[in-house]
């Protein structure tokens, strides 16, 4: 089933009040371009690998920096990755360059092939950051940017997803497609089926779910199917409990309830008891305490949310012996 615009807002970047989005008209200009390239896909899938061999590394500022023309990525509000990337290059710096391209449609100014987060954190700490320059016509922009995601491997499976899709609306063809993301025509036609049936408010809704692979979300995709299970799962992602859990959670829930599992409807708010949520001085650590009956569940966040949650993993016998002596 067709929907207009479906990925538009699932797709934004989290660079987006910065990002000069590239017009679809000017894409049988950019196609016919590519297509004059003498190499086959083959072979730039070949030299992505390379784009970063042997090349000067320079500092730019983040301001002369746009996001690429196709997002790969759903923006978490929390996101304990992009944290613990931040605390690092604050403590050691920038280990490795992002990769920029001449911006194609605005003189001075770049666009970024890979490193988005990177630039994000740039930005956050008003610093210059270290950047590959490029020329990149628009395919090995993409075949780049998609082989150093899989590279990173910190893409979950639906982000590449829509990813695909982005690129299958933007005109690009499927074996290109097929070389950004290291995959075979199978497995790409698989992945497109989601997106055409699972509605765009859900996928958002549930987030980037990362440890959710593609059989797992196949067999979602086949529940909405289903006739009345469209309207269980808007049911379903309207639900307190839904929204305040994490987004690998948030699918397990609407699989859940899909599959029957509960004989009741979702948890609401009278169900979850709300606890305290907390803040240290430095905001640099923010804690949300949930309660379900006997369940209670501690979320750390922020800047040091990662390291606090460590570190008490690593004092447990003496944070309980403290809990016991004040309850006696």
């Amino acid at each position: 089933m067709a929907r207009k615009n479906i990925f538009d807002s699932v797709m934004k970047n989290d660079l987006a009040d910065q990002e000069a989005a590239m017009p679809l008209e000017n894409a049988p200009r950019r196609f016919g371009a590519a297509k004059s390239l003498s190499a086959s896909i083959d072979e730039l899938a070949k030299q992505a690998s390379r784009n970063l061999e042997g090349e000067a590394i320079v500092e730019l500022d983040p301001a002369l920096i746009d996001g690429s023309f196709v997002s790969d990525r759903i923006v978490e509000a929390e996101d304990p990755e992009y944290a613990e990337l931040l605390e690092a290059i604050r403590e050691r710096g920038q280990d490795s360059p992002i990769l920029v391209r001449p911006h194609p449609q605005a003189n001075g100014r770049y666009q970024i092939v890979f490193g988005h987060r990177r630039v994000r954190v740039a930005r956050e700490l008003g610093r210059k950051v270290k950047a590959v320059i490029k020329p990149l016509a628009d395919i090995e922009h993409i075949i780049s940017q998609g082989q150093e995601n899989s590279a990173r491997a910190n893409l979950s499976f639906i982000e590449r997803t829509l990813f695909a899709a982005r690129l299958e609306s933007l005109g690009f063809a499927r074996e290109t497609i097929q070389a950004a993301l290291t995959i075979d025509y199978q497995t790409l036609s698989k992945m497109l089926t989601i997106p055409k049936t699972i509605p765009e408010n859900i996928l958002t809704a549930i987030g980037a779910a990362r440890g959710i692979g593609r059989d797992r979300w196949l067999e979602l995709r086949k529940l909405i199917q289903q006739p009345g299970k469209l309207d269980a799962a808007h049911e379903c992602i309207a639900s307190e409990e839904f929204s305040a859990a994490q987004s690998a959670e948030r699918f397990e829930l609407l699989y859940g309830f899909l599959k029957g599992k509960r004989k009741s409807r979702p948890v609401t708010k009278a169900a979850v008891k709300q606890g305290v949520n907390w803040a240290a001085a430095d905001k640099s650590v923010k804690a949300t305490l949930k309660q379900n009956g006997k369940t209670a569940t501690l979320a750390l966040s922020s800047t040091n949310g990662v390291r606090f949650a460590d570190w008490i993993s690593r004092n447990l016998d003496s944070l309980y012996t403290s809990f016991l002596n004040e309850g006696q």
